[in-house]
């Protein structure tokens, strides 16, 4: 059942991968502040929080919010998932 899960958001993600997504609880380790980010793509706000932390940020809280009312929501390991699985095809219109 969780595969099937798992799936379905998987699919989901790639289908609104151009859709609008906010990204919040991302730290920048040099200021020791929350990043403050505008709105971008789901597909490139699940680029940045699978790869933010080599840039300087800690993201263990990061949040990226999407859909309507920006109910969905996918965590750290969610991107690092997503990421590894379709990588540049989350970034294709």
């Amino acid at each position: 059942m969780l595969l099937a899960l798992d799936d379905a958001i998987s699919s989901a993600v790639l289908a609104g991968r151009g859709r609008d997504a906010e990204i919040f609880g991302v730290i920048d380790l040099t200021t020791k502040t929350e990043a403050r980010f505008s709105t971008l793509s789901l597909g490139h706000a699940i680029q940045f929080v699978a790869n933010a932390s080599v840039l300087g940020y800690d993201v263990r809280g990061a949040m990226v919010l999407y859909g309507l009312q920006a109910k969905p929501s996918l965590r750290k390991w969610d991107c690092d998932r997503l990421w590894a699985q379709y990588g540049g095809a989350l970034l294709q219109p």
